[in-house]
């Protein structure tokens, strides 16, 4: 029998709740994506790339640039060159790291990449400007790139990640070694939560663990911004836990940080159920991640977390099935080679908008590629 009819089979066994009814919806309503060529992805790309259907003008493009609004790039000739400055040096690094790895398959173009965590083209913007950021909401206009963090520049966690997380396809082997070490009957059946306080909607987590440690284990840890214990609802600071270490639970969550969190693709990984809090932030890669599918939604404010948990708890083999799903979504369709078939599509697409020949500034820099430790 496959896994989805036994999924059904256990749902029709159930009695009815609302839980149970919006799992079955999406479950029947899901078409899986296809695994070729990136293309689960590029209704994504699609999207991002619709204002600019009539194209970009020279003008468009030089106003851009002044504006600063992200780091100027130029392909010419199958080389990569960059203005002087960088923000953000890493992360800069870990994008150029996916360019070098296309640009010779890349027509002649420019683009504004943005590095800063927030983006930044609002709605209300005309005419819309091209820029490519990470993550952004609805309110944003700005075409999503995958983020620098899938090689280099991530947030550092001191002391665990002390120059951040890493490289993508080398945590991804972590992870995995470490859900086999954790299949789902071994995992202690709470949630699990550790990570800094950048937002207050993180709180009633925490607060809830303190109330009922049997279904949560949540603590603030300390961040660059932490003065006192006042930072961490009155409590010291947490230790640090490595991602490989969340595998051991059940239930895990994803919150915000200042924009998308770079924690959710790991958590998958394990083979937890992930809680995915909030709906607003988006990466490239989260629109064909669906809720009572691949993760358990849980509402902003958490006022529907309890109610979440014990669901989980009372229905164990519902949960292990979404929570498979979602391992095996992130298993086949963000792999490196899906993260760098991505990267040339858009820029591939973004080129064909152009409306005029680039020109090469000869004051930037080439950028040629620089072995990391881990590919020498």
């Amino acid at each position: 029998m496959s896994s989805s009819s036994a999924l059904k089979n256990i749902l029709c066994s159930l009695p009815p709740s609302s839980f149970i009814r919006k799992i079955t919806e999406a479950t029947n309503n899901y078409q899986p994506c296809s695994l070729e060529n990136c293309s689960c992805h590029l209704s994504v790309l699609k999207d991002d790339l619709r204002p600019f259907k009539n194209g970009m003008s020279e003008g468009l493009m030089a106003d851009t640039v002044h504006r600063g609004v992200g780091t100027h790039y130029q392909i010419i000739g199958n080389k990569l060159y960059r203005e002087q400055s960088c923000m953000f040096p890493a992360r800069c690094s870990g994008v150029e790291h996916f360019i070098l790895k296309v640009v010779n398959r890349l027509p002649d173009l420019e683009v504004v990449i943005n590095v800063r965590d927030y983006p930044q083209v609002p709605g209300w913007v005309q005419p819309v400007l091209p820029v490519l950021s990470f993550s952004k909401t609805a309110d944003y206009q700005d075409i999503m790139y995958p983020a620098w963090t899938f090689w280099e520049g991530g947030p550092a966690v001191w002391p665990i990640y002390p120059t951040g997380l890493g490289r993508w396809d080398l945590m991804r082997d972590d992870l995995k070694k470490s859900a086999a070490r954790w299949p789902w009957k071994k995992k202690n059946p709470k949630g699990f939560f550790r990570g800094s306080r950048t937002s207050s909607e993180r709180d009633p987590l925490i607060l809830l663990s303190r109330e009922a440690p049997d279904l949560v284990d949540a603590e603030y840890t300390k961040n660059q911004a932490w003065k006192s214990e006042k930072d961490t609802l009155g409590r010291p600071p947490a230790k640090e836990i490595p991602l490989v270490d969340h595998c051991e639970y059940k239930y895990l969550f994803n919150f915000r940080g200042v924009a998308a969190s770079f924690r959710l693709k790991h958590l998958f990984l394990c083979g937890s159920l992930v809680f995915h809090v909030g709906e607003d932030w988006l990466e490239f890669f989260y629109p064909q991640l669906k809720p009572w599918v691949h993760y358990i939604p849980v509402k902003q404010d958490l006022s529907d977390l309890r109610e979440l948990l014990q669901f989980v708890k009372e229905n164990d083999a519902v949960a292990e099935e979404i929570a498979v799903r979602g391992q095996n979504f992130i298993l086949n369709h963000l792999r490196m080679e899906d993260v760098s078939c991505y990267w040339e599509r858009l820029l591939t697409d973004f080129s064909k908008l152009l409306k005029y020949k680039p020109k090469r500034k000869s004051n930037y820099n080439q950028i040629i590629h620089r072995a990391s430790r881990s590919e020498l």
